[in-house]
């Protein structure tokens, strides 16, 4: 599917301050309710570009934090690789999807965005929070918010096809 609107771009060390934040009873330093978090580090940008490459980084890094976050409101989430059966389980209780985009494809995939700027952590780098607005970004529905998992039943059932 191609997705199209604002994603809020967010790391590592983003998520570790989020939920830091959320220990220490604070806010977070913007609306996570009914958004949605891409997992990327963009690079700079080139002359005349919005971003340099900004694919997406491995999912399982933020595995610890993501529960937490989709209590807060966040619908979907945008990466790479499988999830732990936590986050599956948490997707499931929040009603949220996983979608996961082409890995090594970070130059076509900073055209599809048309925006960016920082919007929390500046002093991250390239992992502070974005506002990314995106058109036309390819992402597959990796696991939906029932846990059905393509990690999972894509494999069993290429084996089934493959093995008759």
């Amino acid at each position: 599917m191609l997705l199209s609107g604002v994603v809020y771009g967010a790391r590592d060390q983003a998520h570790r301050r989020f939920a830091e934040a959320l220990e220490r009873g604070e806010g977070l330093p913007l609306d996570l309710s009914g958004q949605v978090i891409y997992y990327v580090g963009p690079t700079p940008a080139p002359p005349g570009r919005v971003c340099g490459a900004a694919g997406p980084t491995t999912s399982g890094r933020m595995d610890v934090y993501t529960p937490l976050l989709l209590s807060c409101g966040v619908r979907a989430l945008i990466g790479k690789g499988n999830r732990s059966p936590e986050v599956v389980a948490a997707l499931k209780e929040f009603g949220a999807v996983y979608l996961a985009a082409p890995g090594g494809a970070g130059a076509l995939l900073s055209r599809c965005i048309k925006e960016m700027e920082v919007v929390a952590y500046p002093e991250l780098g390239p992992e502070a929070v974005y506002r990314i607005v995106v058109d036309n970004f390819p992402v597959i529905v990796a696991i939906d918010a029932e846990g059905n998992n393509l990690y999972e039943f894509g494999p069993s059932s290429y084996r089934k096809k493959n093995s008759a």
